[in-house]
This record gives structure tokens, C-alpha cells and sequence, in this order.
């Protein structure tokens, strides 16, 4: 069953990759090219540029190059480091992730240097994935890296949504983040093409919105700064930054009405749900009953664990059932120890599990893992716990609840194995959760 397992969660992810995702938005017929729902003749197209960024955006780059090849006239590209491809038109740098560093700073120079070259008959694609808020930054004035650098950490930390922590980042960057990227593309003709690791999918926020128009708020911002009572915790710079714009003494994120978006078009090519339809359809190969739960999961992930166990405790359909969910639960971390997001979910989940299935006997298989390969700070995408999982911790004599309080998952699952390692995947819609009920 654990194999099984595994092979739902890649068929989840192989869904979501880009080659199978973009050629479905951007083709040539004869010599017009079709982006989205926008058909150009190559003729009114005078030069074609490339942006992107996020963990996806190099493997959508290399996408594109089939695509339009020595149609392009330049490119740049920025994604996290180990995920770049080799690509002919177009340079792809690589940055730091899920903390910006000099590279995100460069790369943020580079794609607005390239942006002020674009005129009004010229087109730009945009090629935008989840991690593209650190990897392209931009310091407001009086901000230094290493301040906005605390910022990213201190978000990370304290258990905020990832709509909560691109509020406030987007009103951290003067030039990029929400929508601001437009004002310096206008007049060019801009197509985004968006794959979203963002609950519900809102483009304002999925990669902090650098082409879409900011519905967000200064005040917006403070507030969530506020709720996480990180007002003694950040720089002073940082404070100030945001008392100008709640002072209205700094000009607002553009907002939907705003002329530089009516030159601007967006399309949603990949989705969590999109991945989870793959993943139900491989269930039902194996001869699963599949049940797409949501792709909505939110909230502190060891809560939401045991909510599924309980869930999966009760469950009187038909067997044996695949158990699906999609969507990003937070961890508020309070202890030293390593981990992620899905690592900590799953051993939550272990230890509830435990409880019905002591000895191990009839007991679901349950996984939960990044798309993009990465959970937290570590080398692993999650992890998986079964039978076997049970067996070798109380081998090693290790207490699941002692490794939970501190924060403390992804070294639980080194020594009792179910770590789930699949290096970088070249996409990024959230995480999966399968759990196989015999």
C-alpha cells in the first residue's frame, strides 16, 4: 500500500508539470500566435520578451523556447537554486528560497531592467510560480537585504497563511510585488501565465501578485504584523516603511482600476485540484475507491492531522478508499528541531493513528508531501507512516510525542525511514495528502 501511495502522490505531481500544462496556452496557428485567449499576428508583434520566476518558472521557460524559439528577443528568468535548465534565448538565474538573498535582489534588477526596454506594440509573457516571493525582491527605500531578510524569517515562524505573509511582503517592495511590476511594463502588451500554490487560486496574492492588481492594504499589512505581535520583533526600517504607507506619505499597490492593468492579461494553467483529479484517477487504477476531500486544507498542521485521523476512523464507504486532500497547513514553530510542514502533519497523524492501530494491524497508510519537492528547510518533500513506519520507531525505541514538542519531525522520520525524497519537481501547487484505507 505504500507503494501505491507513492505512486498517487506522482501522479499528482506529473500532472502539474509544466510541458504538460503550457503548450495548452501557447501555440502558433500558421503564422499567428495564440496566448491564452489572445491571438496575435506575428507582424503586430514587434519584440517578444520573456519574465518569470518561481520554482517552476525555468521549467516553463524551457516550455516557452519550444514553443516561440528565435521569435524571442530577450529573457530572464529567476528560480530556486538546483532548478534551472540549460536554456537558448532566455537566462535563468537562480536565488534563494524561502529567504531572499543578493541573487533575489539581482534577479529583481534584472527583470525590471528588461521590463523598461518593452514599448507598446512589444509582447511580454510572464511566467509565474509559487516561491517567486523570495526568489524576486526588490528593498524599499531604507530597507537593507539583511532587514528584509529577518522579515521572511519572522513571517515563516509564526504560523501566518501564506495570503497573511504576501500582504505584508507585497507592501515591502517598491517596484515589484503586487501588480507594482506593471507600471513598468505599461505600455507593453502583458500575458501571464500563472500556476498557483495558493489556496483558492487568487492571482493577487499566488507568488505575491507581481502582474495582477493588489487588493491589499498598508493597513491591511500592520494588521497581520500586529496579529503576530511582530511589532518589537522587526527593524525599525521596516516599522517605518509601514507607518509611511498607513500615513499615506507612500503610494498604494495599484488597484484594480487602474489603466496599466487593461494591457494585461492573466490565465490560471495549473492548480492544486488539478493535481488531485490525477492523483484520484491512478486511485482508481489501483482499485481505490477515490474521494477527493478538499483542496482547501489550511490551518496549524498537527490540528489538521488529527481532524483527518478522526476523519479516517469514521469512514463507512467502500473499501479499499484513497483519501484525498490538497492545500498548505502552517506550523507555528516554538521548538529548535527540523522539520516541515508535512513531516510535522504526518507524525501528528502517526501518533492519533497509533492509538487505534497499537499493534500496527489494519492500519491506513498515510502520506502527505510537497508537489515541490521540498518540505521546510529540509532535503525531504514529506514523509509516509504505515505499519512498518510503527514497527522500526518502537525498534528504536523513539516516542513520537517527544520528537512533535520539538518541532523535531524530520529527524523521527531519519531514524524510523518513511522520509518521501524526490528532489526538485519543476512545479509547485501546494501539498497532497493521500491516505489508503484497506
Amino acid at each position: 500500500m505504500r507503494n501505491d501511495a507513492l505512486k498517487i502522490f506522482s501522479a499528482a505531481v506529473r500532472a502539474v508539470q509544466p510541458q504538460y500544462l503550457l503548450p495548452r496556452f501557447m501555440r502558433w496557428q500558421q503564422d499567428r500566435l495564440l496566448l491564452g485567449e489572445q491571438l496575435f499576428d506575428q507582424a503586430d508583434i514587434n519584440k517578444l520578451f520573456i519574465i518569470g520566476a518561481g520554482k517552476a518558472s525555468a521549467a516553463m521557460a524551457r516550455e516557452a523556447e519550444l514553443v516561440l524559439d528565435s521569435r524571442i528577443n530577450d529573457g530572464v528568468v529567476v528560480t530556486k537554486y538546483s532548478h534551472a535548465f540549460p536554456l537558448n534565448k532566455i537566462r535563468c538565474m537562480e536565488a534563494g528560497h524561502p529567504v531572499p538573498d543578493e541573487n533575489s535582489l539581482l534577479g529583481g534588477r534584472e527583470i525590471i531592467r528588461l521590463l523598461k526596454i518593452a514599448g507598446e506594440k512589444d509582447v511580454v509573457i510572464a511566467l509565474i510560480s509559487g516561491g517567486a516571493s523570495a526568489l524576486v525582491v526588490d528593498c524599499p527605500p531604507g530597507v537593507l537585504l539583511p532587514e528584509l531578510q529577518m522579515v521572511f524569517n519572522r513571517l515563516l515562524q509564526c504560523g501566518a497563511t501564506i495570503e497573511e505573509m504576501n500582504t505584508v511582503r507585497k507592501h515591502l517592495s517598491a517596484a515589484i510585488k503586487g501588480g507594482q511590476l506593471m507600471r513598468t511594463a505599461w505600455p507593453a502588451t502583458v500575458i501571464n501565465f500563472i500556476l498557483s500554490d495558493v489556496i483558492g487560486d487568487p492571482l493577487e496574492s499566488i507568488a505575491s501578485g507581481p502582474t495582477v492588481a493588489d487588493p491589499s492594504t498598508f493597513a491591511d499589512a500592520w494588521d497581520i504584523v500586529c496579529k503576530y505581535q511582530l511589532l518589537e520583533k522587526l527593524p525599525v526600517s521596516v516599522i517605518r516603511w509601514l507607518q509611511s504607507g498607513l500615513n499615506k506619505e507612500i503610494r498604494e499597490t495599484p488597484k484594480p482600476a487602474d489603466p496599466i492593468f487593461t494591457k494585461s492579461f492573466n490565465y490560471l494553467i495549473g492548480t492544486n485540484r488539478v493535481a488531485l483529479e490525477a492523483a484520484a484517477e491512478t486511485a482508481r487504477t489501483l482499485q481505490y475507491t477515490p474521494v477527493i476531500v478538499t483542496d482547501a486544507m489550511q490551518g496549524e498542521a498537527r490540528d489538521k492531522a488529527q481532524e483527518l485521523v478522526a476523519q479516517v476512523l469514521q469512514y463507512n464507504g467502500p473499501r479499499p478508499a484513497c483519501l484525498l486532500l490538497g492545500g498548505e497547513t502552517t506550523v507555528t514553530i516554538k521548538k529548535p528541531g527540523k522539520g516541515g510542514r508535512n513531516q510535522e502533519f504526518v507524525l501528528a497523524a502517526l501518533i492519533a493513528l497509533q492509538e487505534a492501530f497499537p499493534d500496527g494491524e489494519g492500519m491506513p497508510v498515510l502520506l502527505s508531501a510537497g508537489t515541490d519537492g521540498t518540505d521546510g528547510p529540509t532535503d525531504a518533500a514529506g514523509a509516509v507512516v504505515d505499519a512498518a513506519v510503527l514497527k522500526q520507531a518502537a525498534q528504536r525505541g523513539l516516542t513520537a510525542e517527544d520528537f512533535l514538542l520539538q518541532n523535531d519531525s524530520w529527524n523521527f522520520f531519519h531514524q524510523a525511514g518513511g522520509h518521501i525524497i524526490t528532489g526538485p519537481t519543476f512545479t509547485n501547487v501546494m501539498d497532497i495528502v493521500v491516505v489508503l484505507i484497506p
